[in-house]
């Protein structure tokens, strides 16, 4: 695998797509023939990880996904791009916050919901169910599963604006 090493869980998968959309991205300045064959690698291993897990302990696990490469993929493509947005990957979830208000009709379409409390938008493929009474914060779902995240820069929208 070129562009994708060491990946042992779904988590590991989508952690480094992110990493490599964000630096092959044609849109980012990156070469279409090089996000192409990231892509395809992308999804032999998303077809091969996508039902084993991580905890926040380190701890692999399997539960079954619906989630196919191209949902995550344009989830992905279409974040890289909102300035000023927080993106974290929590186990299967992904968080969004920080200044998402002008993209709100862009998570909504991307199947985002808003979390009140949290303050967030969260993209989960299963239904939400609670595990307990108490509703998790998202510190203590940073805990339970893990955490990856990076947040738009002024500099990577200024790529995306000389590119177009």
């Amino acid at each position: 695998m070129r562009y994708f090493t060491d990946c042992h869980t779904a988590e590991d998968v989508k952690h480094q797509f992110r990493e490599n959309a964000k630096k092959y991205h044609p849109d980012l300045g990156g070469d279409p023939e090089d996000f192409k064959a990231m892509y395809i690698e992308f999804e032999k291993l998303w077809s091969r990880y996508k039902n084993i897990h991580r905890n926040a302990e380190g701890e692999t696990y399997e539960r079954e996904t619906t989630e196919t490469p191209e949902e995550f993929a344009n989830i992905i493509n279409t974040l890289v791009r909102l300035q000023g947005v927080h993106v974290e990957l929590c186990g299967s979830w992904i968080w969004a916050s920080g200044n998402t208000q002008p993209y709100k009709d862009t998570l909504k379409s991307l199947k985002f919901r808003w979390a009140h409390k949290k303050k967030a938008w969260y993209y989960h493929t299963e239904p939400y169910r609670k595990r307990s009474h108490r509703e998790l914060t998202l510190d203590e779902i940073r805990e339970m599963f893990g955490s990856q995240s990076y947040t738009a820069k002024a500099e990577e929208e200024k790529k995306l604006k000389a590119v177009v």
